[in-house]
């Protein structure tokens, strides 16, 4: 497939999902910062955008004819958001369950010859109570007010205001946790210097690093599915009904 340099990275993963797994080996964020041009992310981070578009190129070939990723912008928002909270929500909450006690075992046993290992401790622990709180929010107030939302559209019947006012609000502030989740991520990836183990890993080290790696990887593409296509199909939902006309979802 041909590759659009000027096309947002958000994009090419939504036309292109095994792209998700290019952006992820070349650092390029495509979820939190995924309205950037391709060009210009690659600018950002230092990398050859030729080079990108060969590997984008490559991968669309070997991938080609394989069984396609479900086109979520396609699908009814309540079958997305039980996607998001059966697949990304449930890895989530039990990676968090293995990886602080994991963190705790290798800091003993490296954490005086790699002090760097109790910042990532400290970061990762922020992050997961925040991630943890963010979870709740989406599952017991904004996912079920979209299904609502979405079902009211779809019969073509009104549907009462929420006290927060618009599904901009709520939308808007998981967008700035996402964002803050990034943040910490991307800290993360830096003091393990992108995940390289050193001389000196043992065993569990390296399941460490391993599992720090898939949680970023789920992160980005949980975030991806919301900020890219879930939100931006719900504010719109909710702008398509408040105006007077009807909406499917679709």
């Amino acid at each position: 497939m041909a590759i659009d340099v000027t096309k947002p990275v958000k994009d090419i993963v939504l036309q292109m999902p095994a792209a998700a797994k290019v952006f992820e080996q070349l650092g390029l964020d495509y979820c939190c910062r995924g309205a950037e041009r391709l060009d210009e992310a690659c600018h950002a981070a230092g990398l050859d955008v030729n080079e990108v578009v060969r590997s984008l190129e490559t991968t669309a070939a070997t991938t080609s004819g394989e069984h396609e990723a479900m086109d979520w912008s396609a699908q009814p928002l309540a079958n997305l958001m039980g996607h998001i909270v059966k697949k990304h929500h449930t890895f989530c909450r039990q990676e968090v369950a293995r990886l602080e006690p994991l963190l705790d075992k290798v800091i003993a046993a490296h954490g005086a010859s790699h002090p760097e290992l109790r910042r990532i401790k400290s970061v990762f622990f922020g992050l997961s109570k925040e991630l943890l709180m963010h979870l709740v929010k989406e599952e017991q107030t904004l996912f079920p007010y979209i299904a609502r939302m979405e079902e009211a559209a779809a019969r073509g019947i009104p549907f009462p205001r929420p006290a927060f006012g618009t599904v901009q609000n709520p939308v808007r502030m998981m967008v700035l946790e996402h964002d803050n989740s990034a943040a910490a991520l991307h800290e993360i990836r830096k003091l393990t210097g992108n995940y390289q183990l050193p001389p000196d890993a043992c065993n569990s080290y390296g399941t460490l690093y391993e599992r720090l790696r898939s949680f970023e990887s789920d992160i980005h593409q949980h975030v991806h599915l919301e900020n890219n296509v879930l939100f931006p199909r719900a504010v719109a939902m909710e702008g398509a009904v408040v105006s007077g006309g009807q909406a499917t979802g679709r």
